[in-house]
């Protein structure tokens, strides 16, 4: 296992504050003294806090874009899609909750300059969702009056889980997963249940992307991988 590095203890303590507190509601003493460092010299590991706040939400999108990517690469169904996509919300949401509440409540603390690139990372995640609905509605299997307003009240309905999800829940993540994905079809009157997302791939891609621990014994498939171990 690597060795915990000052950088390291930085982010993670902005990580908790940011989460916990907001980006003005922490100060840089808070950060020196979660992170045990000097005021000083905490300037040395993180630059601004500004940089500081806007890698941490870099770095959470591109995750999710990339875990995106793989659970709905190759998927035709519309309904499967959008399955997928709302399962590695959820299940992003409850095992990084501190991560995931960052970005979803922190961007405008960015100035206009740092927002630029986030907001890239962000509209091309919410793209694969707007794709899967407007594919739907082509298709027959949806219908909505207003395609955005249903994608935004999903990913905010699912943006909720990193405030209250726990693992001492009476449902696995899986199933709450699951239950999430037919709030999302009966949301679009779903024409038929379509096929069921593949709970279990969703879950090992989350785990790839966030270093987690894959719940299943099996190890992650080449397809979820990359063929890449995880020091790569």
């Amino acid at each position: 296992m690597a060795a915990v590095t000052s950088a390291d203890r930085v982010r993670h303590a902005a990580i908790r504050l940011f989460a916990e507190k907001g980006f003005h509601g922490t100060g840089i003493r808070d950060l020196a003294q979660a992170a045990n460092l000097s005021s000083a010299s905490l300037y040395h590991y993180m630059g601004t806090k500004e940089e500081l706040l806007a890698g941490i939400m870099r770095e959470c999108l591109e995750r999710l874009l990339e875990g995106a990517g793989k659970v709905t690469e190759g998927v035709a169904d519309p309904r499967e899609r959008l399955g997928r996509l709302v399962a590695l919300h959820v299940m992003s949401h409850a095992l990084r909750p501190d991560e995931t509440r960052v970005v979803d409540n922190e961007l405008r603390a960015l100035s206009p300059a740092a927002q630029e690139p986030v907001v890239r990372l962000r509209d091309a995640y919410e793209q694969l969702w707007a794709t899967a609905i407007a594919d739907g509605l082509a298709d027959g299997v949806f219908s909505a009056g207003e395609p955005s307003i249903v994608r935004l009240a999903l990913l905010e309905m699912c943006n909720g889980v990193s405030r209250w999800y726990s693992p001492r829940g009476p449902l696995t993540l899986e199933a709450l997963a699951a239950e999430y994905a037919g709030l999302a079809m009966r949301a679009l009157e779903s024409a038929g249940k379509g096929p069921d997302p593949d709970l279990r791939y969703c879950h090992a891609v989350v785990a790839d992307v966030w270093n987690t621990p894959n719940p299943h014994a099996a190890p992650c498939p080449d397809a979820i991988t990359g063929g890449r171990s995880k020091g790569d």
